[in-house]
């Protein structure tokens, strides 16, 4: 789990940073436009994550702002380092 988590980070790390290049050096075509429009998309939906992992996790655990903002850069990826960060705790 921890290898595919950090894969995870890896693969959404480089979409990231094709999508922000994008915005500093627009590719040429439709290339450009859907890099725009996955870039808002990412963003509505991490920003989308974030709420309700805060909605669903704010009366249980102790959130940091470590860990949302490891949800709001890495989306699904962020949530499963949490989890496991949990179990890994709760079995020791």
């Amino acid at each position: 789990m921890t290898q595919l988590i950090k894969l995870g980070y890896a693969t959404t790390a480089m979409a990231w940073l094709a999508m922000i290049y994008n915005l500093a050096y627009p590719f040429a075509g439709l290339m450009g436009m859907a890099l725009t429009i996955l870039l808002l998309v990412t963003v509505i939906m991490h920003a989308l994550q974030i709420v309700i992992f805060h909605q669903m996790f704010k009366d249980r655990l102790s959130l940091t702002i470590k860990d949302y903002l490891m949800v709001c850069v890495f989306g699904l990826f962020g949530l499963l380092a949490y989890r496991q960060k949990i179990i890994q705790r709760t079995l020791l």
